[in-house]
C-alpha cells in the first residue's frame, strides 16, 4: 500500500526554486534515503511533509489522503532532527513523551508508551536523566524515541547520525535498519553519506537540481546509475572517467582512452560519432598483462584495510584510479608497466551533453 505520496511537488522561494515537480511514492514499511549534496533542499523536503513549510505547488498525500493544507499535529508524522533538539529543562522520558502529551494522552498511557519505545532503543537506564547527561549516542536514541512515541505512520530522519562519532555511526548504521522495520513506520531518511544510503535503503532517492534524478534500489543506484552525475556521488574511490568519442570502423566499436582505440560493446554502434564520457569504477580495472588495454605506469599503491588502491598513469596521460582486494596476489608496485584494462560490468557510458547513461 502506498503510504506517502509527492505529486509533482513544488517549493520556491521568491525567484528561486528548491523544487520543481518532485513525485515520489513510498509504500508502508518502506524505508527511502534521499540523498544528495549539501543545498539541494533534502532537509526543507522532510518539512514540507512534516507540514512545518507549505509547499508552492502540487500534492502531499498520506494513507491516499491530501494533507496539503492539513496541520502537522493532524498528520501522524514523526521527526528526529540532525541537532537532536531535546529540551534542556526535561528528562530524557519527558522529552520522549511530548508527542503523547500533545496528543491529550492519559499519565498512564504517556508512561507506558515512553517505557515501549526506550526499551525498543535500549534507553531505559537514562529516562530520568537531563540532556546534558547524556551521551551523543544517547541523546540520538532519545531523539528518534521521541519521534516514534506517537507511532507515526510517517516518519522523518534528518541526517540523525551527522552528530555521534565514527563508532557509533558505524554501529547505528548496522541497527537501525532492524529497529526502523520494528516500528513498521514509512521512513524517509535524509543524509550525505553514500555508505549511510547503501546501508540503510529499500531504495534511494537522488535529488540534485531541483529534481529526483534517480530513485532506485541501493544495487541499481551503483551498478545502472541514471546520470554521470550519480555515477559520481556513490562509489570510494570515485569513477573514472574520460571525455572520448564512439568509433564505428568496418563492424568494429570502439573508444579512445589514454590515447589507445579500446573496444566496446557492438550495441553502442548506434551512437557512433556521439561526444562521451566512459566512465569504469576502480574495481573494475584490470591489470593481468593482456595484450590489449591501455599501456599505464603504476604512480601510487594505497592499501585500505579490505582494499589496496592504486594510481595509475597512461602513456596518454589519463590517471586511473584501480582497486584491488588486499588479498590480491602480485600487486605491481610504484613504478611498474602494466596493462589496464575494464570489466564491463563496471562501465559505463555518459551522454557528454546530457549526462545521461546510454545504452547500447
Amino acid at each position: 500500500m502506498t503510504q506517502l505520496e509527492l505529486k509533482s511537488l513544488g517549493k520556491s522561494y521568491g525567484s528561486f526554486k528548491v523544487f520543481d515537480g518532485l513525485n515520489l511514492a513510498a509504500q508502508s514499511g518502506e524505508i527511502i534515503v534521499i540523498f544528495g549534496g549539501s543545498g539541494t533542499g533534502k532537509t526543507i523536503l522532510l518539512r514540507l511533509i512534516a507540514g512545518v513549510e507549505e509547499p508552492t505547488s502540487g500534492a502531499i498525500e498520506i494513507g491516499g489522503r491530501d494533507v496539503t493544507d492539513i496541520a502537522p499535529e493532524h498528520r501522524n508524522v514523526g521527526m528526529a532532527f540532525q541537532n537532536f533538539a531535546l529540551f534542556p529543562h526535561m528528562s530524557a522520558a519527558e522529552n520522549i513523551g511530548t508527542p503523547l502529551k500533545a496528543l491529550g494522552a492519559s499519565a498512564s498511557a504517556i508512561k507506558a508508551g515512553v517505557g515501549k519505545v526506550a526499551r525498543l532503543l535500549k534507553i531505559e537506564h537514562v529516562l530520568g536523566h537531563s540532556p546534558r547527561e547524556l551521551s551523543n549516542g544517547q541523546k540520538q536514541r532519545t531523539a528518534l524515541a521521541r519521534a516514534l512515541a506517537a507511532e507515526p505512520r510517517i516518519l522523518l530522519l534528518d541526517d540523525p547520525l551527522r552528530n555521534v562519532d565514527a563508532k557509533l555511526r558505524f554501529e547505528m548504521r548496522l541497527e537501525l535498519p532492524r529497529l526502523l522495520r520494528q516500528t513498521g513506520a514509512t521512513v524517509l531518511y535524509v543524509t550525505q553519506d553514500y555508505k549511510e544510503a547503501m546501508g540503510l535503503a529499500d531504495r534511494i532517492a537522488v535529488v540534485a537540481d531541483g529534481r529526483f534524478i534517480q530513485t532506485a534500489t541501493p544495487a541499481d543506484i551503483y551498478l545502472q546509475p541514471a546520470t554521470l552525475t550519480v555515477a559520481r556521488l556513490f562509489g570510494d574511490p570515485s569513477i573514472n572517467m574520460a571525455d572520448t568519442k564512439i568509433h564505428a570502423d568496418n563492424g568494429s566499436v570502439s573508444v579512445t582512452l589514454g590515447g589507445v582505440k579500446v573496444a566496446i560493446d557492438g550495441a553502442y554502434a548506434i551512437h557512433a560519432g556521439k561526444e562521451v564520457v566512459f566512465g569504469v569504477r576502480p574495481e573494475a580495472v584490470e591489470m593481468m598483462g593482456k595484450a590489449n588495454g591501455v599501456s599505464a605506469e603504476v604512480m601510487a599503491v594505497t592499501p585500505l584495510n579490505e582494499r589496496t588502491v592504486l594510481l595509475l598513469q597512461s602513456d596518454g596521460g589519463w590517471e586511473i584510479l584501480a582497486s584491488l582486494p588486499s588479498s590480491a596476489a602480485n600487486v605491481p608496485p610504484p613504478g611498474a608497466k602494466v596493462r589496464a584494462s575494464f570489466a564491463s560490468s563496471g562501465t559505463h557510458i555518459f551522454d557528454k551533453g546530457t549526462g545521461e547513461r546510454l545504452h547500447g
